[in-house]
């Protein structure tokens, strides 16, 4: 079959795809090197989305309770739970928790029949936990959320600032420009952010800024440009509105940094006009987030670093197509296309749409909506794309807020999620590789997603699902879609409401667009490089300089003593129900990990690969202990992406709700918090063909070939009955150490699972007995000695997953001669490919050098 032209399923980076299917649900996947977003470069998790295409786990027909059920009875069940529950409750009682995951065709369709025809504007997205400050930081300066920059800047800039991003494991594509671009034009990077993480290690410059300490620094940086004379007074007069005597009051004092590190930073700024700040979840994701979006564009529109090649704001979007739903108005506080709710803006929609119920206002932003849900105001709750039991803060308050609700209806593609479980209607969604719309990428760019693959069982498209359910509620005619073209075809026709309200979206060239039309398209980018610099769409076209005041701290709690940060791995996704299926994924980090300063380690009494359980006043949640001197004292991270199906570290159960008062966007990087060691009676791991979910102290489920590898840990006896599957067990033990091994095989001799157990011993390595449970020829004796017979070479830890490129073999070339990262990507691959693992290669040149010199 040949190849087929698609979108990546993952950042907003918007990587195009070429993609052949091989099988029944088997495809491959490369780079499209015609797509402007990525020239044919992928990071890891695209380049693995063919292991993810299966259907294990898949929910494949509608569920009514645990009984498979028709789409008719599902979908009459849905709409007569909404019609009963306006009609008794008002059409504010009813809430759509939707998805960044979703194509703009979903979303729009979703945004018009709440909106529009039942009357609330309850529909809200977790792009509120990922992008909802810039969205209002946009909309303050610019009277829009829009954009100002595009991905060439990047590589036109003399100087880019990445602030609160790791850009090299969350945008490795974005992080590849970066590189060339410092290769090809020596430009300098400068990276702000309070851990020293890998993209951190490879900069310029590290500003180690405290938790929330952007604003303070910005303003401080705003004003040692005055002090420079380096403002430009001619771009403010004659395209901004600025508060009087603002930036004149600022201080260059409080920025809360080092004097020296500061004293570089703006050398550097003032020396380089040509300036990126790329700002991304850091920022965003902080109770202070909308200031620190402004207080970045302030320091840009005050210096006249917009508009214009290589300069500007940029805000670096999270999901696929959070983008595409922000322009459709997939936001609580949006209304459609960029508008919001003033009456003539309404009056426009409502005639647009001939809406008979448009809602009159804003509607419950995501944190606001689950307290809604908790406390009986929505009874009608329908989450699509998204698992909120997981992925909101306070998630013991989600989960009890779920349990609650009246009637719950969840459109997902997996049949197992810890918000599936509560919910009271299934519906199974088609997943990436099946869809079939449009998405836009954090420059503008809008892309097609294309199907590769039939759907599996029963799913169906979202935008079908909530036009069948339209149809049932009386609103057929405004829903009789037969095709997403003819959805993209009037989402487009709608943006001349916004031309007409003076904004800057603008896709009607594409109004009334064919099928065939649609199907051919390629990849665009609405309002060009820099869409602002003929105008701003405020009404006087000009942007405004927003007063941002450094935010109070809050006082130490000495039973909290910690500030918790949050954040992604490399190879992760959200809560993995699709990058946890791939074994390739798993290996970067099977665990979740606290990462820890060595001085708080030492304090506190961890040990590097013990255990630690970490609380703050919202909950608690075991880790393994990580000692890395990337971490500030007194500050401690863990990632986001573990679930009660996939192991015991539950970030969304430690994280406080508390919320930006402009965006509604949750803090997620600034908690209070402790931290404790705890010592487990004993500890092991497993390797079985499927999952297995233990009740003990510490557990993480990861991916291997053939299976599931589960570390364990846990106090009091070992019910290893429960762990194991039935089967012919070889088993060894030393009761001295506690040592427990025990081999499983199936009557037909096929390896069924190994468990590992110990009290005090070390345990076998893992990769090897991963490698050995899909092996036709595994001996149970070197499967029990947790070692080879005869040792194999030691190609050591795995550090380009992409060409499965060992430690021992990039060290060897670096030992050879090879000191540049391009020498060590020709001689061994490692590197070549997505870019994510090239700092650690650095690290590992910088570490050789100093040791032959030592």
């Amino acid at each position: 079959m040949s190849e087929l032209r698609t979108t990546c399923a993952y950042c907003g980076v918007g990587c195009g795809i070429a993609a052949r299917v091989t099988g029944p649900r088997s495809i491959e996947v490369k780079g499209d090197p015609d797509h402007p977003a990525n020239h044919g470069r992928l990071c890891s998790k695209g380049t693995w989305l063919s292991e993810t295409v299966g259907l294990e786990g898949r929910l494949l027909y509608p569920m009514i309770g645990d009984a498979r059920a028709d789409w008719d009875d599902a979908l009459d069940l849905v709409a007569q739970k909404m019609r009963d529950t306006i009609a008794e409750h008002g059409p504010d009682s009813v809430a759509f928790y939707v998805s960044g995951q979703l194509l703009t065709e979903d979303y729009y369709v979703a945004n018009k029949l709440l909106k529009g025809f039942v009357g609330t504007a309850n529909i809200d997205t977790n792009s509120r936990l990922c992008m909802a400050s810039a969205v209002a930081a946009h909309n303050r300066a610019f009277g829009e959320d829009v954009v100002p920059c595009s991905y060439t800047d990047l590589e036109q800039a003399d100087l880019v600032l990445l602030v609160g991003s790791n850009t090299a494991w969350c945008h490795p594509v974005i992080w590849q420009r970066i590189e060339k671009a410092r290769e090809e034009r020596g430009t300098t990077l400068v990276v702000i952010d309070p851990r020293r993480t890998e993209t951190a290690e490879r900069a310029d410059l590290h500003v180690a800024v405290a938790p929330d300490g952007d604003v303070a620094l910005f303003n401080a940086l705003l004003a040692a440009m005055r002090t420079r004379g380096a403002l430009d007074e001619a771009y403010m007069a004659e395209h901004c509105v600025r508060p009087d005597g603002y930036i004149d009051a600022l201080k260059t004092q409080a920025h809360g940094i080092d004097d020296a590190c500061f004293a570089q930073l703006c050398d550097l700024v003032a020396a380089h006009p040509r300036m990126v700040t790329l700002f991304s979840q850091g920022a965003n994701q902080s109770v202070c987030g909308t200031d620190k979006g402004n207080a970045i564009i302030n320091l840009h529109l005050a210096t006249g670093r917009i508009n214009c090649a290589g300069s500007g704001p940029f805000s670096m979007t999270g999901q696929p197509n959070a983008m595409g739903g922000r322009e459709v108005g997939g936001l609580a506080n949006m209304l459609a296309c960029h508008l919001g709710f003033d009456a003539d803006e309404r009056a426009s929609v409502a005639a647009f749409w001939n809406a008979p119920n448009l809602c009159t206002g804003p509607g419950q932003k995501a944190v606001e909506m689950f307290r809604a849900v908790h406390d009986g105001r929505i009874k009608f709750l329908w989450v699509m794309g998204t698992n909120p039991a997981v992925s909101m803060p306070d998630a013991g308050f989600v989960r009890e807020a779920l349990s609650r609700c009246e009637t719950l209806v969840v459109s997902e593609v997996m049949a197992e999620t810890d918000t599936a479980q509560f919910a009271h209607i299934r519906l199974p969604a088609m997943g990436w590789g099946e869809k079939d719309g449009t998405v836009t990428n954090s420059e503008r760019r809008i892309s097609r997603q294309r199907p590769i693959l039939p759907p599996p069982g029963e799913a169906r498209a979202d935008w079908r699902i909530i036009s069948d359910v339209a149809q049932r509620l009386g609103h057929g005619a405004a829903f009789a879609f037969d095709h997403p073209a003819d959805i993209f075809a009037e989402y487009a026709a709608m943006t001349r409401l916004s031309k007409k309200h003076g904004r800057l979206l603008d896709l009607t060239r594409w109004a009334g667009c064919s099928r065939a039309d649609y199907d051919a398209m390629e990849p665009f980018r609405w309002g060009g490089e820099h869409p602002t610099a003929a105008r701003f769409a405020h009404a006087d076209s000009r942007a405004r300089i927003v007063a941002v005041h450094t935010p109070a701290q809050p006082p130490v709690d000495p039973d909290f003593p910690l500030r918790l940060n949050t954040g992604r791995y490399r190879d992760q996704w959200h809560t993995m129900t699709r990058t946890g299926l791939s074994p390739k994924l798993s290996i970067h980090r099977r665990e979740p990990l606290v990462e820890i300063a060595p001085q708080d380690a030492q304090a506190y009494g961890l040990t590097d690969g013990g255990f630690a359980r970490v609380s703050t006043p919202w909950g608690h949640a075991a880790f393994r202990v990580a000692v890395t001197d990337g971490q500030r004292k007194g500050e401690i991270f863990v990632p986001m992406h573990w679930t009660d199906l996939t192991g015991s570290g539950r970030t969304g159960m430690l994280v406080h709700p508390a919320v930006d008062p402009v965006s509604g966007q949750p803090g997620f990087k600034n908690v209070a918090a402790r931290i404790a060691p705890v010592t487990p009676d004993w500890r092991g791991f497993l390797v079985t063909r499927d999952a297995v979910r233990p009740d003990s102290l510490f557990w993480a489920l990861a991916r291997v070939e053939g299976g599931w590898l589960t570390e364990l840990a846990g106090m009091g006896a070992v019910d290893i009955d429960a762990l194991l599957p039935g089967g012919i067990r070889s088993e060894v033990a030393d009761k001295a150490h506690g040592m427990t091994r025990i081999v499983v095989r199936g009557d037909d001799g096929v390896l069924a699972a190994v468990l590992y157990l110990t009290r005090s011993g070390t345990l076998p390595d893992r990769d090897w007995i991963a490698r050995q449970f899909v092996s036709e020829d595994a001996s149970a004796i070197e499967l029990l000695a947790g070692r080879p017979a005869q040792p194999a070479p030691d190609r050591g830890k795995l550090v380009c997953l992409c060409l499965d490129v060992g430690e021992t073999t990039v060290r060897d070339a670096i030992r050879q001669g090879c000191c540049k990262l391009n020498e060590i990507a020709d001689k061994t691959g490692a590197g070549s490919n997505c870019g994510s693992c090239r700092p650690l290669i650095a690290r590992m040149v910088e570490e050789e050098a100093a040791a032959s010199t030592a």
